[in-house]
């Protein structure tokens, strides 16, 4: 008898019959997604990204994808500023330096492609100096919103994030080729339009190697090193090591192909925007060049342009960058701090305003709000004490206007102007708009006890009204208890054209006007009303 491993040959055979077959990659794929929600629930979700080399034909042959559609630039430096005038106020010098860098670096995107199509050994000996960009300003002046809304206009995939989150492996914080990647799905998979994106990365200072730092520096100067590398031009996987899900489904392609694409994207023609508030670089600068242009002896407050043109890169690597990284950022820029006339100017003109986001906010409850250029000058006041430029207009306007929301709307109020006396004495204001509101809110209720009458009439044709003291009860309870005049009168008044209907039946009788008494006790006014129809002569008797 043949065996093999030890067991008997009959019995191995028997045990590969019972053995299950390996599933199918659709049966693994949904096995692995069952495991997937049943240990990390509705967290993770596990989907098949496509993203295949080649397109199968019907003759096994392999015919290359579908092109994209190829990215297209045609801006002039001044088309981008304009842009970026509808939405960010001042900052004129680092929306005109931007403009420029942005429109040589994809000009030379384009010049490029070109030669590519033209000749393509003449492409890759191509030199460029990359324009790649660092911007120095405080929280909150528009340095996000100024490369937004350029990504925005020329219609490129755009991702931000904190520098003080990556490290250049990935085994601490996240790992820093996850912001290319992050391209790929902004750009809904094309990698053709995700390799002409844009990143930027916030609290670049933060990263900054302390001079006499000894040993491994995996927050600070290894970013810089992985930085470096994407800056200038390298591929970038779009698999991660570190990404289990990407890995199980190169295991599925392997399966089905017998092979594993190594898919990348080109990082040559993506453009970076690295920022910061630098405080140490202003203080740092300040004392080197105090005497020079008339400084006083004070303590610099802000970086503003004439102190930043005597910002040098030597300036940068003695706060800690490393001169190759600091060297593949040619053009610097500063934002300027915000004051209150330019706060002001940001509510009032800037498109993407927060007034404009209030104005939607309290016209979604049903109310106009307007504002008095007043109270905006004392708003922006406000904020700008916040020091946090002009996200301190958020945080002002929040704690104003969190009660108006919440007790104007549904009260009756249709319009909110915000005054200075607003601003100043907020409780008051709305104190008095509540009581306005709720004057306004009882004509309204008590109009609609009419509409109730005349419903009630073509429905079950009897004519039915209200003494006053019952009406006024009426908006009363609607008001106390928080409900519509229709939900009110329909639960009151629900048996009523039963009995009424009645009462005409037996008394003719086919025009009621109720009393208070019908709206306090409903029940018990219909029954007596009921019983006197069939007793009139007891009616009679007790009124005698």
């Amino acid at each position: 008898m043949l065996r093999s491993s030890g067991v008997p040959f009959p019995a191995r055979a028997k045990l590969m019959e019972q053995t299950p077959p390996f599933p199918s990659p659709e049966e693994l794929k949904s096995k692995l997604a069952e495991f997937m929600k049943s240990n990390f629930g509705d967290r993770v979700a596990f989907t098949t990204l496509t993203q295949p080399d080649t397109v199968e034909t019907g003759n096994d042959e392999k015919s290359p994808p579908e092109e994209a559609k190829e990215f297209e630039f045609h801006f002039l430096p001044r088309d981008i500023k304009a842009h970026l005038d509808r939405f960010v106020i001042k900052q004129d010098e680092a929306k005109k330096v931007l403009s420029i860098a942005v429109c040589d670096h994809y000009n030379h995107v384009n010049h490029v492609r070109q030669l590519e199509r033209e000749n393509a050994n003449g492409a890759v000996e191509t030199e460029y100096a990359k324009q790649n960009v660092i911007l120095v300003g405080p929280t909150g002046v528009g340095k996000t919103y100024l490369i937004k809304h350029i990504a925005d206009l020329i219609k490129v995939p755009f991702v931000k994030a904190d520098a003080t989150k990556f490290s250049e492996t990935g085994y601490v914080g996240g790992d820093v080729e996850d912001l290319v990647r992050e391209l790929v799905h902004k750009a809904d998979g094309d990698v053709n339009r995700a390799q002409f994106g844009i990143i930027y990365i916030d609290e670049i200072d933060k990263i900054a190697s302390a001079g006499n730092m000894i040993g491994r520096d995996v927050s600070g100067r290894g970013v810089q090193t992985t930085l470096l590398k994407l800056m200038e031009e390298t591929e970038v996987p779009l698999r991660s090591a570190m990404d289990l899900q990407g890995q199980i489904q190169a295991a599925l392609e392997f399966q089905r192909r017998g092979k594993s694409s190594r898919q990348t994207i080109n990082t040559r023609h993506i453009l970076f925007v690295v920022s910061g508030a630098f405080e140490r670089l202003k203080e740092q600068v300040s004392r080197r060049v105090k005497g020079q242009i008339g400084f006083s002896a004070e303590p610099i407050r802000v970086m503003d342009n004439e102190l930043f043109q005597f910002v040098t890169t030597q300036d940068f690597i003695e706060f800690g960058f490393e001169p190759e990284f600091i060297g593949r950022l040619p053009v610097r820029v500063v934002c300027e701090e915000l004051s209150a006339d330019d706060l002001f100017s940001i509510m009032k003109y800037s498109e993407g305003s927060l007034l404009r986001q209030y104005e939607r906010a309290f016209r979604a409850y049903g109310i106009a709000i307007s504002f008095e250029d007043e109270s905006l000058r004392l708003m922006a006041q406000a904020a700008a004490t916040e020091k946090t430029g002009a996200r301190g207009l958020l945080t002002v306007w929040e704690k104003l206007f969190r009660d108006f929301k919440f007790y104007l709307a549904g009260s009756g109020i249709s319009q909110l102007r915000v005054t200075a006396e607003l601003v100043h004495e907020p409780k008051r204001v709305l104190d008095r708009l509540l009581a306005e509101g709720h004057k306004h809110e009882a004509v309204v209720l008590d109009q609609q006890i009419d509409v109730f009458s005349e419903s009630f009439r073509r429905q079950h044709d009897v004519e039915i009204a209200f003494e006053e003291a019952a009406r006024c009860r009426l908006v009363e309870r609607a008001q106390t208890e928080k409900m519509s005049m229709a939900d009110l009168t329909a639960h009151l008044f629900r048996d009523f054209h039963f009995g009424l209907n009645l009462v005409r039946k037996n008394s003719g009788q086919n025009k009621f006007t109720l009393p208070l008494s019908a709206v306090d006790a409903p029940d018990k006014f219909l029954s007596d009303l009921v019983v006197q129809s069939y007793y009139p002569a007891r009616q009679t008797n007790e009124v005698g």
